[in-house]
């Protein structure tokens, strides 16, 4: 992808990451935003979760790259993106977005999104479905109130005091030996472990930790997750999408993926059933895939503002949102989305 105005190409610092993968950088609303750009083709947007970035659609960018024109952001707060004191919550990520494909005159892209990225994917999906081809939902958050235990403590009230210990080099040994641990006693959290400790590792100063704090207390307190896309999950009616979950899934269980496709209307449920938490590190290839059979199969959604209305005048009732939630007893009525 070539950016051509002036203006634009000004403020871009380009690098090459891998063959075929650049690095680079724009500013927006007076902030640094990195992002991998690769390919050419029909737009493809990768949206990493909490504590990543863009690195972790590596193993499957140039693969897509090879007919897509793939945009991977570091979402503000993360990567190499900067890291203000400002809105970290979901909705923000969804605008933030949808301003980078502004400026980089990107009209229409099918969004993938990874466990937080998941849940910007949705909101950027029904916020702005005429901008909106097709959904791709990863492991994501936001749908009920289950969450591993390790997230829940660090939103817990306080824990930004023992945020400065991660850095240090008794964490990152206490970690490691953990780490071992769960991985030899073969748990589902030791699927993941490295990669777990590759987001601590990315926090090396106070204000990539705040900004992740802060990120992480938009969507989750020490009960779980404190809002849902279910209540408007209806609104994916006309929109294909496609759900990808690992069985061993610790960080947001696979069950979450099953009441998302009973409330997303016509969307597909694909299980890795020897993935966690990272299908598309476990299974690089078969991701790839299973998403290129998704992108084959159907066609784009096309938004009719009549068809919309319709939708959002014809709702989707409390009750009906209320007892597909509590049918793993994982989301009580009171757990709503933010915006």
């Amino acid at each position: 992808m070539t950016v051509t105005n002036g203006k634009l190409t000004s403020t871009f610092q380009v690098m090459e990451r891998s063959v075929g993968v650049q690095s680079r950088f724009f500013t927006i609303h007076g902030y640094r935003r990195a992002f991998l750009a690769a390919g050419d083709g029909p737009p493809l947007l990768l949206i990493h979760g909490i504590g990543d970035s863009s690195s972790t659609w590596l193993p499957v960018v140039e693969s897509f790259a090879t007919d897509h024109t793939v945009i991977a952001p570091d979402l503000l707060g993360h990567g190499l993106s900067d890291k203000p004191r400002a809105d970290y919550s979901v909705a923000a990520y969804a605008n933030g977005m949808r301003d980078l494909l502004s400026v980089l005159d990107i009209d229409r892209v099918t969004v993938v999104g990874h466990s937080l990225g998941g849940g910007v994917a949705a909101q950027f999906a029904y916020t702005f479905p005429e901008r909106c081809e097709r959904l791709v939902l990863v492991g994501t958050g936001g749908i009920a109130r289950s969450v591993s235990l390790l997230l829940r403590l660090s939103a817990a009230p306080n824990a930004d005091l023992l945020m400065p210990t991660f850095g240090s080099p008794v964490f990152k040994f206490g970690a490691r030996v953990a780490a071992h641990a769960l991985r030899m006693l073969g748990t589902d959290l030791g699927r993941d472990t490295e990669e777990i400790l590759k987001v601590f590792d990315s926090l090396p100063d106070a204000a990539a930790r705040r900004a992740i704090l802060r990120t992480l207390r938009s969507g989750v307190d020490w009960r779980g997750q404190v809002i849902t896309m279910l209540d408007r999950a209806y609104l994916t009616e006309g929109m294909p999408t496609l759900l990808l979950w690992g069985a061993h899934d610790a960080i947001i269980p696979v069950e979450q993926g099953y009441l998302a496709a009973a409330a997303m209307p016509g969307s597909r449920l694909e299980v890795f059933e020897d993935a966690g938490h990272f299908p598309h590190h476990s299974d690089p290839e078969r991701f790839t895939a299973v998403v290129r059979a998704f992108l084959a199969d159907t066609a784009p959604s096309r938004f009719e503002p009549e068809v919309w209305r319709d939708r959002l005048r014809r709702g989707q009732p409390v009750r009906a949102v209320q007892r597909t939630g509590n049918a793993d007893g994982a989301l009580s009525g009171s757990v709503r989305s933010g915006t």
